[in-house]
């Protein structure tokens, strides 16, 4: 459903997601250029979380142009700023979802590659927890279309897309607890956990944006809340996330390049 918004409105959207745009492509120059300095071994979670901001930052382009095509400003000759107006252009708010799709399992992914597993158990944990959060995402995004009116059916989406979100979180705190735990060099093991805590930290944030039509918001202003709360939750689940996913690798390929150097 398209909505007319305030001048301020149409601005903050515009604003947040050029500058989510903006971090997501500046963090993935980042970690690509950062491949060189870590070990073989590591480089894959590097690219991989590279790929995360990558077409995250494809994606906020398309949602960005599509938020700029939905609405324009009349010339007007009273030198007060009016209102922008709806164009008859939707706004496709579905690249946001078709982002998720892609880069929620990646995400996941990249921070499986970085733990102490078995090549089996890496596989294991790498599909169990991409197939989830592929659920979880696909759940959601019928009751996303839905901010007003009959807004039980988008309580009851909310609601079945937790059941996946509520197994990854349990999966990244206490499912790969041993493997965290396992790690020798303390450093190490206080950024994994840094990853997964963060991680989940972030993606409790979405459930909560989901909820604010149902809290009380309407028209605009809901559109204006989701889309500012759905750029920060991005931002901190992909470029943090990719931040703390470097500073991993960067630390396992220093510890393992002193053990190296130790006397036989």
């Amino acid at each position: 459903m398209m909505f007319a918004v305030s001048d301020a409105q149409f601005g903050l959207v515009y604003n947040v997601l050029s500058f989510s745009f903006a971090s997501m492509a500046a963090t993935t120059l980042f970690l690509w250029m950062r491949i060189p300095a870590v070990k073989d071994c590591y480089a894959t979670a590097l690219i991989i979380s590279g790929e995360v901001t990558f077409i995250a930052a494809y994606h906020y382009l398309r949602i960005f142009n599509s938020w700029v095509d939905a609405y324009e400003y009349k010339p007007n000759t009273s030198g007060e700023v009016e209102n922008p107006v709806l164009t008859g252009v939707p706004f496709n708010d579905a690249y946001r979802y078709m982002d998720w799709l892609l880069t929620v399992p990646l995400l996941l992914i990249e921070i499986v590659f970085v733990m102490k597993l078995s090549d089996e158990e890496t596989k294991k944990k790498a599909t169990t927890l991409g197939v989830a959060s592929g659920l979880m995402i696909c759940n959601g995004y019928p009751g996303e279309l839905i901010v007003e009116g009959n807004l039980s059916v988008r309580w009851f989406f909310w609601a079945f897309s937790l059941c996946p979100f509520t197994y990854v979180v349990y999966e990244l705190l206490v499912g790969m607890s041993a493997s965290t735990n396992a790690e020798s060099d303390p450093v190490v093991k206080s950024l994994i956990q840094r990853s997964q805590y963060w991680t989940v930290i972030s993606w409790l944030t979405y459930p909560v944006v989901y909820t604010f039509p149902m809290l009380g918001l309407h028209g605009a202003n809901a559109i204006t809340a989701i889309q500012v709360g759905y750029c920060v939750s991005d931002i901190i689940s992909k470029c943090g996330v990719g931040i703390v996913i470097y500073c991993v690798t960067d630390a396992k390929s220093k510890s393992g390049k002193e053990g190296a150097l130790l006397p036989q």
